[in-house]
């Protein structure tokens, strides 16, 4: 017997600025939303029936309309809001997941005082959210950052490393890190200071990083989860994903050059891949 299985729709890649309008400052965000729903869709694929498929499109205006009056001032709130509004108002839905990107626009800074009406983008990084919620359950939110890009030019290395007979990698005691992480977070608390939790977390990482002699990309990023563990009692566990973008030391041999740790040619394919979740 052929059945239809797990099965989910939605809208993605809804993209949207919004201005909050202060009497001395402007905010600025920009987003970008994916809405999935599941719920008693069967119909529209086996019979099929449409009745119970709310269009795609309507949930990009929901989006929108939403923005329009939303009082949420970061992206976790505003996607609870948005699910909230598509369970409720939606009888076949039965679940939903909302993911929301934000990318890090901040103040310029001019004379010493952030400009009210200005922006510069912060980096590559996004901050990330993933929402979601049974119609009578509880919201399980995921924060994190993903882009974030990152790189040390001395206290790294890598050696004592299992070695077999395809091994051609040279142990190496002093070498540049760089990688463009991945992190998320899990909440123990409800309705936690979102921004203010991001915020620790991310100046947590950051100095662990700097500061850390590395003697692996997997020894770093465990000692960075841990500092982000112990700067935020809030969250539960952090999930790290941090590719080895390698820089390969240029032979300049050929030219008559030395090249003591000074001149490497920078490669992202392929890399090293290492995730690992570290939790109380």
């Amino acid at each position: 017997m052929i059945r239809l299985g797990e099965n989910q729709y939605g809208k993605s890649r809804v993209r949207l600025s919004r201005i909050t309008r202060h009497a001395d400052r402007d905010d600025f965000q920009e987003w970008n939303v994916r809405v999935l729903l599941r719920g008693d869709f069967e119909g529209s694929f086996t019979k099929p029936d449409n009745s119970n498929i709310l269009p795609t499109d309507t949930m990009k205006n929901t989006v929108y309309s939403l923005a329009r009056d939303s009082r949420a001032a970061t992206i976790e709130e505003f996607a609870m809001e948005l699910g909230d509004y598509l369970l409720e108002n939606n009888t076949p839905v039965t679940s939903t997941a909302v993911e929301i990107s934000e990318r890090a626009w901040r103040p310029i800074v001019v004379d010493d005082k952030l400009e009210p009406h200005t922006f510069k983008l912060d980096g590559p990084q996004v901050q990330t959210v993933h929402a979601t919620r049974a119609k009578r359950g509880a919201w399980l939110v995921t924060s994190g950052v993903d882009g974030l890009t990152i790189l040390k030019t001395t206290n790294s290395a890598f050696e004592g490393f299992f070695v077999d007979r395809l091994t051609t990698l040279k142990p190496v005691s002093d070498r540049i890190f760089g990688t463009s992480a991945t992190a998320t977070w899990q909440f123990g608390v409800p309705e936690p200071e979102y921004a203010a939790v991001r915020e620790r977390v991310l100046s947590a990482l950051l100095k662990e990083f700097a500061v850390h002699n590395s003697k692996s990309v997997q020894h770093t990023l465990f000692d960075m989860g841990k500092a982000a563990l112990a700067a935020t009692p809030e969250i539960t566990q952090i999930t790290l994903i941090m590719p080895n973008l390698h820089h390969l030391l240029a032979d300049l041999g050929p030219f008559g050059q030395a090249n003591p740790n000074h001149i490497f040619v920078p490669i992202d394919e392929p890399h090293g891949y290492i995730e690992a979740t570290i939790e109380r």
